[in-house]
This record gives structure tokens, sequence and C-alpha cells, in this order.
């Protein structure tokens, strides 16, 4: 007898009994329904085959696999599927009834493994939407449950049938039907099952899919599953129910599977710079971008996998790994990497930026070294990333633990013969070894230095104890490597890529320890043991011919021999390489070869410039400018003059800049930016070099500018301007204050508007500038100089202009200078002959060979020698067609290498560094920038000194000073110790003792250029007494000492003249200093001892002394002369007494022997001339001959500038 209250009782608790999976009640239930709602046949049947099929499933789960089907005796299908199928045809009246029972049919089929006959049995697409399953109370829950299982079973017979895309359909049109389970109240047992089924179905088969290529990561919807999945959890967590991890239900995936899948996916689409998926993204902000969306969804999914990883790993023994968890690092290191790049900016990062990423990235790997035992690829990772963050101290702790554990666990292997899985390899041992070496090279100080040669030995000798790598032929035929008894390969073959890494961090380290140790004996040892090491990296059949590093690492030793020929050919092998390499390598960023090659054409510069071919040398650093073919490509569009603009120019030019607003410059790291700020001080020596310091004075202001354009704006004095007179005609265009664009950014229009001017500079040169040595019989005839040493009053006439700039390693002034060692003429290809030759020869560009044109073909153009050039030639010398400019070139040079062969085709450069971006503190960074800004700032000076405008210069140099003096506060004030007056830190070359050596030295300079030498004395001790190694401080000090002992510079007074008269020796107002005529008289030098004082006397000079007119001079123990009781009174003296004198003279070769032996003055030959000045003064006249052959072998292969300023971190690019 039907009962409406108790028949709809009885309902809702048969539909919550279902709902919860309270199975044991729903039989009891159906008889109550059966009882009182007798027209719900369709409803209790249906519950009952749903009972049966649950008690069969689990009774085959406690028996077998979960995966394996119900066999059809225990479902008993054969009476269970004729009821479901008579339910299905009478139900008229109740279509969920009907649609539960449809859907109850092809469960059964499912459960016995009849597939075929799943899809026939489920309700049809149309059938679902009658429903409406996507209103929130159209039908009951348990409907719902009814609709995702019909989903899931039939997107699982698909996928069966291997037909994934049709099963991703089915699963993408049920994304709709899980509306209820987002927005609705939270659901019951069986409905967060099944639909936790469904999206972990869904996301493995999206997973495969990917996998296999059948799905696309760039398909708008590609992510739809896995966020769906994330919504679900998310949504689980505000209904009150979050999901923990293990698995969802009995024989599924683990739920951090999901995660880890979705992790893979974004991860991919993170490294391969593919579109973002939009689709289901939820609610983001309009305002944000793209990449800021995919960082923000992949920490999101990152920390979620790794909450569910650690929390459900367990610290291994020591015979067990955790490869998931390492797998997890990885894969966080790769995003990492594209991550911090030179593709992404800061504000595509988010909160943060790029260093608190980095930091975010180092408590990840700490986290996960609490799950791993001994993992040398965490350690690996710690380093790498504690050096982006330069946190260097640390980082080499990790190398530390991370070699240690490494040779430990070699070692283990060697003696037992079974590999170790988490051990790294060979070939990522020695890269990551590499790389310390460089690091320590690049950014450290001498104990940095130290460490790197002891690292650089060890890294030696494992490379001896491996197999050579496998040769470089391109064949593709297999080979075997060693096994031991057990079958097991032990040491791969590493492949030739890190066989050359390693060798070329061994040459560094030589390289590097060869420029800083103490003991000068091995120097040219190390530097030969560098060479080799470095041929060996780029040897053809076993290394890396193409990598620009060891290129660059192997011409700058060479240079620094003197081997110029073989250091020019591996310079132009690289730059000429032809262009075969992407221009675009994902995390290196855009144009990136040719900001790795500005160093090298600034060193092609200063090979050029020491072969005297000074015009070319300032082509090749134009050329370093001008590879960017725009210049709006490395400096952008911003503009610099700072000039008063009317209104509607700087509206049109902030529409042009918002079409172009940055360039290269803004994404160049500091040392790629002081790499561009050494190339144009070069290319204003060279300017002071060939047309004056007064035009050198006039372009400085560009130095300025360029620096405002790199660094930010400075407080800058204005520089003053030499005005020359009206009839003069200018040497050049730079006589002028040139835009920044037309000078320094290579502006076409400009260029050519400025060629006549040009030429009127090769006419003004021919008429004014006479030759540095001209021809003659005698040194036409004879390759080799005579030296004549003299006294030292001994030089006649006025001494010939300088070849190298007086801003130049701090080289000394004429008037200072007494011995001048001259330049021997230009090498053959310069060709300074009479301008009465008239000889038209071809351009022979660098040793003999035409520079190729930017089509390749060579130039043809013939050239006139330097006195004799014609308009023609000079507007040729500049013009932006030739080949040395144009980097794009497709001529190769297969011109001679160091030991004779060929080099061979360079097809392609290496990436650059193997470091990643290191990012200092911002504190850091602006001490590195002050300190750059007083290098300028002194270079500024040395050219007013130049010009001798004496005022100007000490207005620079105060500008250098006040620097200094601003970093000597900021130093004071840290506190972490870190960086000292001493030490300048990690990543600083100059300490701030240094930086007040060189701003004293510079006031040293000045003083002596105005006459003061007693002053310039003064300077010169200061700067000492700060910086006891200082080369031009110790020259300086030396050559005064030295005219002190030899009587050139009097004494000063004992008192101070009241008229304020100059005393003797020294000039007012800025006057250079007179050389007065000395009396005709035996010169005391004749009799003074030839050792320091205290060590003796020899049998020559305990004789008898003779003058040259054949007379008896009184010997050493004369008590007339050598009687220092009798001094006359301080007031009547005009001499030093002969112990002063001698140690002057002491002193003087003292810091000179000591300098000569150092990194800094091995080859200083401005050191080596005053030493031999010292020796002959102290009358070893063999040692002074031997020094002046070395000075003159220096002199012949030096540049214009130092060598050191082409590579800003010494040997490493």
């Amino acid at each position: 007898m039907s009962n409406p209250i108790k028949a709809a009782q009885y309902l809702n608790k048969l539909e919550d009994a279902r709902c919860e999976g309270r199975w044991d009640e729903v039989l009891e239930l159906v008889r109550k329904v059966r009882k009182h709602a007798n027209d719900r046949t369709c409803l209790t049947t249906v519950a009952e085959v749903e009972y049966a099929v649950i008690r069969a499933s689990q009774k085959q789960s406690n028996s077998s696999s979960p995966t394996t089907a119900v066999s059809t005796t225990d479902l008993d299908t054969g009476r269970l599927l004729p009821r479901l199928l008579e339910a299905v045809d009478t139900e008229k009246t109740y279509p969920q009834d009907r649609f539960q029972a449809r859907v109850c049919l092809g469960w059964v089929h499912w459960t016995v493994g009849e597939y075929d006959h799943v899809a026939h049995q489920l309700p049809t697409d149309q059938e679902q939407e009658l429903l409406q399953l996507d209103k929130p109370d159209g039908v009951s829950e348990w409907t719902r449950v009814c609709a995702l299982k019909a989903i899931y079973l039939k997107a699982y017979c698909l996928s069966r049938d291997n037909r994934t895309v049709e099963a991703l359909g089915v699963f993408q049109g049920a994304l709709a039907s899980l509306s209820h389970v987002w927005n609705g109240k939270k659901g019951r047992a069986q409905l967060q099952f099944w639909a936790e089924l469904l999206l972990t179905e869904y996301c493995m088969l999206q997973a495969q899919a990917l996998e296999r290529g059948e799905k696309s990561l760039e398909d708008d919807g590609s992510l739809a599953p896995f966020r769906s999945w994330a919504k679900y959890w998310e949504v689980t967590k505000t209904q009150g129910a979050p999901l923990v991890g293990g698995h969802g239900f009995r024989g599924a995936v683990p739920r951090r599977r999901v995660w880890n899948e979705y992790y893979a996916a974004i991860s991919n689409i993170l490294q391969q710079d593919l579109p973002f998926p939009t689709s289901y993204t939820g609610n983001v902000t309009s305002a944000s971008s793209s990449r800021n969306q995919l960082q923000m969804e992949l920490k999101k999914v990152e920390t979620a996998y790794e909450s569910l990883l650690l929390s459900e790993t367990t610290f291994p023994r020591a015979d067990e790994e955790r490869e998931e968890v390492e797998n997890f690092v990885a894969a966080v290191m790769r995003n990492w990497n594209v991550s911090v790049g030179r593709d992404w900016h800061e504000h595509d990062i988010g909160p943060g930026g790029k260093d608190g990423l980095s930091r975010g990235v180092l408590d990840i790997l700490y986290r996960a070294a609490t799950k791993t035992f001994h993992s040398t690829a965490i350690l690996r990772y710690l380093f790498t990333v504690h050096l982006a963050v330069a946190e260097f101290d640390l980082a080499f702790h990790a190398f530390d633990s991370y070699m240690e554990i490494v040779k430990k666990g070699k070692a283990r292997v060697d003696k037992t013969g079974h590999p170790e899985p988490s051990l790294d390899d060979d070939a990522t041992v020695l890269t990551t070894a590499s790389q310390a070496i460089i690091a320590l090279c690049k950014y450290g100080s001498r104990d940095a230095a130290e460490i790197a040669r002891d690292l650089g030995t060890e890294l030696e000798e494992m490379l001896q104890k491996l197999r050579p790598p496998l040769p470089n032929t391109g064949s593709s035929i297999p080979t075997v490597d060693e096994e031991n008894g057990n079958g097991v390969v032990l040491h791969p073959r590493v492949p030739a890529r890190v066989y050359a890494l390693s060798w070329q961090a061994i040459g560094l380290s030589q390289a590097h320890w060869s420029r800083v140790t103490f003991d000068a004996s091995v120097r040219i040892d190390l530097q030969t043991k560098a060479i080799r090491s470095l041929q060996k990296s780029l040897s053809p059949e076993t290394g890396n011919p193409t990598d620009i590093r060891s290129l660059f690492t192997l011409s700058l030793l060479l240079a620094e021999q003197r081997e110029l020929t073989a250091a020019i050919d591996i310079v132009k092998a690289a730059l000429l390489s032809n262009k075969r390499t992407a221009e675009h390598i994902g995390g290196i960023g855009p144009y990136w070869r040719e900001i790795s090659l500005i160093p090298l054409w600034h060193l092609l510069a200063l090979l050029l410039s020491a072969r005297q071919d000074y015009t070319m040398a300032a082509r090749a650093c134009e050329a370093a400018f001008e590879q960017f073919n725009d210049p709006e490509v490395l400096f952008g569009s911003q503009t610099l003059q700072g000039s008063f603009r009317s209104e509607h120019l700087n509206e049109a030019e902030a529409r042009t800049d918002r079409a172009h607003p940055h360039g290269l410059v803004d994404d160049m790291d500091d040392l790629e930016k002081q790499a561009v700020i050494e190339v144009k001080m070069t290319q204003l020596a060279l300017l002071e070099l060939l047309e004056g310091p007064e035009v050198a004075v006039n372009a400085s202001q560009e130095l300025l500018v360029l620096y405002t354009r790199l660094f930010g704006p400075m407080q800058f004095k204005p520089l003053a301007v030499v005005s020359k007179p009206s009839s003069e005609v200018p040497k050049s265009s730079a006589g002028t204050l040139r835009s920044i664009r037309g000078s320094i950014f290579g502006n076409k229009s400009d260029k050519g508007a400025n060629q006549p001017r040009r030429r009127n500079t090769v006419n003004s040169e021919k008429s004014s500038v006479p030759s540095e040595r001209p021809q003659t019989v005698g040194n036409h005839a004879s390759m080799t100089p005579t030296i004549e040493i003299t006294k030292g009053n001994g030089s006649t006439g006025e001494p010939p202009r300088s070849t190298r700039p007086t801003s130049v390693r701090g080289r000394q002034p004429e008037s200072v200078r007494r011995n001048s060692l001259k330049k021997r003429d230009g090498s053959a290809h310069q060709q300074r002959a009479h301008s009465s030759s008239g000889v038209l020869r071809e351009p022979v560009g660098i040793d003999g060979e035409p520079y190729p044109t930017a089509d390749g073909a060579p130039a043809t153009t013939q050239l006139r020698s330097w006195s004799s050039m014609s308009s023609t030639t000079s507007q040729q010398s500049f013009s932006k067609g030739r080949g040395l400019l144009r980097f794009d070139s497709s001529v190769s040079s297969n011109k001679g290498s160091i030991n004779g062969s060929d080099l061979p085709a360079l097809y392609s450069l290496s990436s650059p560094s193997p470091l990643p971006v290191i990012r200092f503190p911002e504190d850091q960074l602006e001490r590195q920038r002050r300190t750059l800004l007083v290098k300028v700032w002194i270079m500024i000076a040395s050219f007013y000194r130049g010009s001798k405008m004496y005022s100007d210069a000490r207005d620079a140099i105060r500008e250098a000073k006040k620097l200094v003096d601003d970093l000597e506060v900021e130093i004071s004030k840290d506190v972490s110790g870190s960086v000292t007056p001493r030490n300048p830190g990690w990543g600083g070359k100059i300490c701030l003792e240094e930086l007040v050596g060189d701003v004293q030295a510079e006031m040293g300079l000045l003083a002596a250029d105005e006459g003061t030498p007693y002053v310039s004395r003064a300077y010169f001790e200061e700067a000492l007494m700060h910086y006891p190694d200082h080369p031009s401080a110790i020259v300086g000090l030396s050559n005064i000492l030295l005219d002190i002992y030899s009587e050139v510079l009097p004494p000063p007074p004992a008192i101070p003249n009241i008229n304020g008269e100059p005393a003797p020796g020294e000039t007012s107002n800025g006057a250079t200093k007179a050389k007065k005529p000395t009396p005709e008289k035996p010169k005391a030098s004749y009799l003074l001892p030839a050792t320091p004082l205290g060590l003796g006397t020899s049998i020559h000079q305990s004789s008898v002394a003779s003058d040259t007119q054949g007379k008896r001079l009184p010997t050493q123990e004369t008590p007339e002369l050598t009687n220092t009781d009798k001094l006359p009174a301080p007031y009547k003296a005009d001499s030093l007494p002969l112990i002063d004198r001698l140690a002057a003279r002491d002193r003087a070769y003292g810091l000179l022997s000591g300098l000569t032996k150092l990194g800094k003055g091995w080859n200083y030959s401005d050191a080596w001339f005053a030493l031999a000045r010292a020796h002959e003064e102290s009358g070893q006249t063999d040692k002074a001959k031997e020094a002046l052959w070395w000075c003159v072998e220096l002199e012949e292969g030096m540049g214009v500038r130092d060598w050191h300023c082409a590579g800003v971190n010494g040997y490493a690019l």
C-alpha cells in the first residue's frame, strides 16, 4: 500500500545511501520504497543491480588485481541484464530513473569486460541534454553521479581502442557537467569519487597524448585538464574538505602524479617559449602579461607538487635513491635557467623579480636536500644558484662538498665495480669543475686565483685518467666503451665539448695565475702551459675549435707574449667566421653573438695599434658598434643630448621612443657595458695619438655621455672645450663636440657629411705632423735599432712625440723622462715612407691580406703610404663599406695558426659563458660603476694634461677624488667585512687603495708636467703609501729619485724665498721646466759606488779612476770628497750629500726591481726603461743594455693601451 509521505522519506534515504556509498543499507531501503512507492520499479531495480556490481567488484578486488574484470558468473549478468532492459523499456514517467538504468547497463558491461557493448548501452548526448544537468537544481545528485560515470566509461572504452583524441573530446565535453561541483555545496562521497576519477583519467590521458605527439602544447586548451584538476583541488579547500596526498581511490595513480604531469606540461611551455594557453585560466588580471601569468601558474603548481612530494617522501637509507625528488629539482633548475635568462625581464617574473625567483629556488633545493642522501645533483645546483645571486662563499662551500663526495664516490665505484645512480658522471663533474675555475678567475682575487690553479691541476689529473673523447669526424659509427667484468661501463667517454671546456678552464687558471703570481721565474712557463692547454681546447679532432672564449684567451696570451701575427690570425678567424649560428638562442637573448664579439673587436684594435696601424685600429673600434647595423638596436632611441627642444619635437620623439624605447645595452650586464666603455676609451686614446690631445679633450664628452647612457645619469662637471684659431684647419670632425649618435652610434648621414672634413684631416697631417722616424740610409739598411746609452743630461734636441698617448698606463712626460728610447718605425704594412715616393700600393689589411668587403669580395682600392695619403684614401679608410666594419662577411680566414698550420674553418661560435647570469647586489654594482667612472675621469684628466690645460685636468682629478671619497665612506659602513679598502670583494677588480693610488699618481704626473717635481714626488709617495705596487707611481717616483741622484734635479731650498719665486728646478704658472746647461766639471757620478752602501766595494771601485783626458781623479777613499763631517750649512748647500743621493738611487732600483717582477710590471716598458737607467747610473752597463733590449721588445709589441683593458675580467671572456 503506497504512502506518499513515507515514500518520499524512503526515497530520500535511498538517494542519500547511494550518494554516500552506504551499500549495506540499500537493500532494506529498496524493499521499503517498493512497499510505499510501487510506481518506482525502475529505480529500485537499478539500485539492486548497483548493489550487486559493488559487491562483485569488492570480492574481485580482494582476490586479485583491481583492474581485472569481474566474471559474468560472479555478477550473474544473465539475470540482472534482462531485468534492467525491461525496466528501461517500461519506464515512461521518470526520465532520471530511465537515465540511471541506461548508465547502469553500461556499467555492468564494463565491469565484466564487455567493452564493445558499453557505448551502445550508455545514454546518448541528447538524453543528457534533456536532463539539463547544467542547472543547479534540475536533477538529483545521484543523476549527476551517473552522468559523470557515463562520461568516464565512454572515454575509457575509446582510449582502450587507441582513440585518444576522441576520448579527450568526451572528457572535454564533460567539463560542463562539473559545474555543480565547482559552484554548488560540498558533494557527497560518490560525487567526489567519480569527479576525481574523471579528472584524474582526463589529465593522465592528456599527458599521454602530449607525450605521443597526438596533442600539442600550442593548442589553446592544452592545459584545460590540468587547470580543471587544480580548480577541483581549490574547491575542495573552500568546501572544508581539502584533498590530501596519497591515492584518491584504490588502483588509481597518486594525486601528486597528476600534479607532476601538470608541472611537466607547463614547464615545457616555459622552456620552449610557446604561446600561453588562455582557456580555463580562471580569473586573471588583464594588466599582467602572459609571461607573468605563466610564472604565477608555474609557481602555484610547483608549490602544490613539492608539498605533496616532500610530505610523502621519507629520508632514504644509504643504499636507497630518491629519483623523483632529484627529477623534480632538475625540472626546477631547467625552468630557473630560462626564467633568469636574458629573454625574460623583471616585470615578466612578478614580485621579487629574478632575485626573488633565485631565492625561492634555493629554498626548494635546501628542502629537497632533507629528503636525499648526499645528492651530488642538488649540491651542484646549489653551487650554480648561489653563484647567480653573487653568494660566492656559499657557492664554493657547496662546490667543495660536491667535489669531496664525488671523489669518494668515484673511488668507491672503481673499487667495487658497481655504479651508483645518484653519482654524477664524469662529463658532469668535469663541467662543474670547469665552471668553478672560470668563476674563480673571473670574479675572484689572488686567493681565488690560487684556488683555481690547484683546481686546474686536479682537473688536469682527472683528464689524464680518462680516455680521450671521440674525434670530431662527424661519422655516425657507434663506439663501444670499456666494460668491467660485470659488463657495466664505469667511465664512458666524455663528449668533445666537455673535453674542450675542461682544457679551456685549465688554460684559464694557468694564465690567470701567471698574472698574479709573485714568482717571476715561473711566469713564462705558466703562460706556455696555458697556451698548450688552450690549443688542446681548440683542437679540431678532440676539442671545440669554434669556442670564442678559448679564442679570446689564447689571442690575449699571445698578445702579451708579443706574438702579434698569431694573435691577429686567431682574432680574424673568430670575427670572419661564417654566421651559421642562430640569431637567437633561448635564455641568452638576441644578438648574443655580436655582444660577445665586442671584446674581440677591442683586442683586434689593440693588436693593430701594436703594429702601428692606427687607422685600422680606429676602424676596428668602430666595427665593435657597427656590427649591430642600426645604432638603435644597441642604444635604443633614447635622447642623451640634454639640450632644450621644442614641445612638438619632444612629442614626436616620444612617439618614436614608444616603438623602440630600449636597446641592447638595457639588457646587458655591467661587465658587458664596461666592455663597451673600454672600447670607447681605446677609441679616444687612438684619437689622441693620431690627432693630438686637444682633439681627444673635445671628444671626451662622448665618453661621459656614453657612460650616462649605459649606467644612468651622474653628476658631471661640464668639460672645457679647446678652441682653435679660425685660420687653422680642424684636424678631424672629432675636434668639435659631436653628438653621441654621430660618433659613438655611427650615424650614416653624419659619416657621409664628415668625409670632406676627413680629407682635410689627411692634408693637414701631411703638412703639420712630421714623420716620427724618417727612413734614412742608416736605419733603412739595418733592421736592428742602435741603442746609445747617454747620461742624465746627455740627450740633445727635442724628443719626438710619443707613439702612445699620455693616458696610457701613466706614461711619464718628456720633461720628466730624460732618457728616451725611440720606438722603431712602423712595420712593413704601415708604409711610413716619404711622400715623394708616390708609389701606389694595394691595401694589405692585416698581415698582408686584403680586408673583405661586406659582400665578401676583397678590397681592391689602392692605398698610398701614410705620409702621402690622398683624400680618396682617407675617405676609404673610414667608409662603412669595408669588410672590417661589417660582421656578416662570408670570407673566412685560413691563414696560419700558432704553430704555422692552418686554422680550421670556423663555421659557428659556441654560446657565451657557461656560468649563469650573476646578479650582484645593488650596492656592489654601484661601487663597481663608480670605480669605472673614476677610471674615466682619470683618462679625461690625462687628455687635459697632454693639452697643457692643467686647471681643467685638476678639476677632472677632483671629480675622481670625490668619487673615491664617497666609496671610502660606503666601504666604512659595510659591516659584513666582505669589502675592505684593500679587498674589493667578489667581482671587484680594483680596491679602494688602488683607486686612491690612481688619483694621487695622476696628480703626481700633473705636477711633473707643471714643473714642480718635488710636489709630484709628494703625490707619488702618497700613492705608494696607499698602494705600494702602483706601477705609474713607482715609475714616476723612481725617475725623480734618479734625477736627484744624477743632480739633474737640484735640492729644494732650506729657507723659502720671501718673494714667492719658484725654487731651483721648479717653475711657476704651469710653465715647463727649462734645462740649464751645467758647467764643465768632473761628474761626481763617475766616483759613486756601483753597489748599495754596506755591501763592500769591488777592486775596480777601490782603484784609481781616470777621466776621459787621462787625468788621475781621486778615488772613493779620497777624504776631500767623501768626508761628510764637514758638510756646508743648509742654506749654503747647492747639492745633496752623497749618502742621500745614493739612498735615492738605491730606493729607485728597489722599487723598479720589485715592480718588474710582478704581474702588473713584468711587461711594463716604462718600468724597464727606468730600471735600465738605474743600472746605467750604477755603472752596470751590461744590465742596462739587457733591460733596454727588453724594453725595445716590449715597445714593439705594445698596443695603444694595456692588454688587460680588452678583457674586463682578465683572461675570461
